[in-house]
């Protein structure tokens, strides 16, 4: 993804991979917890961009979301499809049973400064 990006254009100090978000959860509450953010753009498919914003939302973070074009492939829909519902209700189960924390939470990451 990193060097897609920098094919791209971006410039490779202004990014900063997260090694630890092992899943969504992780991915999101990392972004508030180890990278200080509490406004953040999701890019991904439109079943993962809801799941998401719903774990940002429940975590007080002001996210929205991009979505990108599905997988051309039925057979990958149809799995994507089938694997996100089972992935909803696991999300609701952290975060509502559980109250599970991401795996590595780690030590506080400074992103690159803004350019004014």
């Amino acid at each position: 993804m990193k060097q897609a990006l920098v094919e791209r254009g971006v410039p490779e100090d202004r990014i900063v991979c997260d090694f630890a978000g092992l899943r969504t959860l992780d991915s999101v509450v990392r972004m508030k917890e180890v990278f200080g953010v509490s406004q953040m753009i999701v890019v991904s498919q439109t079943f993962h961009n809801r799941r998401a914003l719903a774990i940002a939302r429940y975590n007080g973070m002001d996210a929205y979301a991009v979505n990108a074009p599905d997988v051309p492939n039925r057979r990958s829909r149809v799995k994507s499809w089938i694997r996100e519902r089972g992935a909803r209700v696991w999300m609701m189960m952290d975060l509502w049973l559980w109250g599970r924390e991401p795996r590595f939470l780690g030590d506080p990451v400074a992103l690159p400064e803004e350019d004014g």
